[in-house]
């Protein structure tokens, strides 16, 4: 009787453990607290990269407000959680012919980050451009 409480007991704070191992790992693993955004595929003649506080979006959004994958079929596929994030010009470039709106990383960032702006009444007005690109 004896022995079998220890293994369980052992059990159960192995299986503790690796799950607080699984939630500390989850959250170590947001990415950067804060990513530079530049063209590389479709690269600007005068490239403005765009400074983004990634944490600071963490804290307000979830990762499937910005991030999708696409299928097979190449249309847009939802974010999972724990999906490998790729960079967003693997899909948003000039040779993959989508959409004007979103079919280059510079226009579907713009896209995404002006709409949800707009859609979160955050005022931009006052800094326009230089609220991403600082020079």
């Amino acid at each position: 009787m004896m022995k079998k409480t220890v293994l369980y007991a052992a059990a159960f704070a192995l299986a503790l453990g690796m799950g607080f191992s699984a939630n500390a790992m989850a959250e170590a693993d947001k990415g950067p607290a804060e990513i530079t955004l530049q063209a590389t595929v479709d690269a600007a003649a005068k490239p403005k990269p765009a400074v983004f506080p990634h944490a600071k979006h963490q804290e307000k959004q979830t990762c499937a407000e910005c991030h999708h994958s696409k299928g097979a079929d190449g249309k847009k596929v939802a974010y999972v959680e724990g999906q490998k994030i790729e960079k967003c010009e693997t899909c948003h470039n000039k040779a993959a012919g989508l959409d004007k709106k979103i079919a280059t990383f510079k226009d579907a960032a713009h896209t995404n980050c002006k709409e949800c702006h707009k859609e979160k009444k955050v005022d931009t007005k006052k800094l326009g451009c230089k609220l991403c690109h600082s020079k």
